[in-house]
Parts: structure tokens; C-alpha cells; sequence
């Protein structure tokens, strides 16, 4: 199985491996799209403490460490809105304890 998880993007030939700076990527998807995206996500973390999310220009390769904070905000001001974040941090190299 790959952690590979493919971002419904447009197509674009040319793809650049983002490692460092910023990069935001919004898009709006169907419920049979969002669900599909969300299995591709769920396969890959349930295989590896790494994962390459991509579109069809871009590739974010990303190694993890656990715990994943998942946050769940709801704002029911003039119109109800749900969000849900998953944030990953990077992977330490080696432990995190340390002796001073």
C-alpha cells in the first residue's frame, strides 16, 4: 500500500517537491470526492509515520510523529459553519529526552 494521497487538483505538467516555506492549497470538493480524499489519508496513516500529499503541480513529501492533534471548531453565528483540522508535526530525529 502507498501513502501517497493524490489532492484533486487541476492538471498541470510540471510538479515541484515543497520541503520548506509556506503553502497553502484550498479547494472545494463533492461528499463523494471529500470522502475519498479522507480514505486516501486514513490508508496512509494506518500504514506509515509518513505520508506524500500531492496535486498534479505540487508534492509534499512528510515524515510525523504522534500524537496528531485533531481540532474541531464550530462557529453558529449568521450561518453555521464545521471545521475539522488534522495537524501533523515533523518527526524528530533520535528521542526527545535530553540530559543537562
Amino acid at each position: 500500500m502507498t501513502n501517497n494521497v493524490e489532492f484533486p487538483d487541476d492538471d498541470d505538467p510540471e510538479r515541484r517537491v515543497i520541503t520548506d516555506g509556506f503553502f497553502e492549497q484550498e479547494i472545494y470538493l463533492s461528499r463523494t470526492e471529500t470522502a475519498s480524499f479522507l480514505r486516501e489519508i486514513a490508508d496512509a496513516l494506518e500504514n506509515d509515520a509518513s505520508l506524500t500529499i500531492s496535486g498534479s503541480s505540487w508534492e509534499i513529501p512528510f515524515e510525523y510523529r504522534e500524537p496528531i492533534e485533531v481540532e474541531i471548531e464550530f462557529s453558529g453565528q449568521r450561518t453555521s459553519e464545521l471545521e475539522i483540522e488534522l495537524e501533523f508535526e515533523e518527526a524528530h530525529g533520535g528521542s526527545d529526552l535530553s540530559v543537562e
